[in-house]
């Protein structure tokens, strides 16, 4: 479980109401609303950023299959041309 610390914030009016409007929605405090909204963000971030490494990965992989292609041909008898 995370430890919690108190943060003091100022947001547009606007924003006030609809935290509180979901608060009471959810039967839960203002606070928990905006760590809710933070975590969201948080989690979605950490989706992106995993997709990112992996279809840099997914493309070091590729680089590295069509590298080695020649030093398999030349290895693997079945490989080689039969001139």
């Amino acid at each position: 479980m995370s430890r919690t610390a108190r943060l003091t914030i100022s947001l547009p009016t606007d924003l006030i109401a609809f935290a509180d409007e979901l608060a009471a929605e959810k039967k839960i405090s203002r606070s928990r609303v905006v760590a809710a909204c933070l975590r969201e963000i948080a989690d979605k971030r950490t989706v992106v950023e995993m997709e990112e490494g992996y279809r840099l990965m997914a493309e070091e992989n590729r680089q590295l299959a069509e590298q080695s292609i020649p030093v398999a041909l030349e290895t693997w008898p079945e490989g080689r041309d039969k001139s």
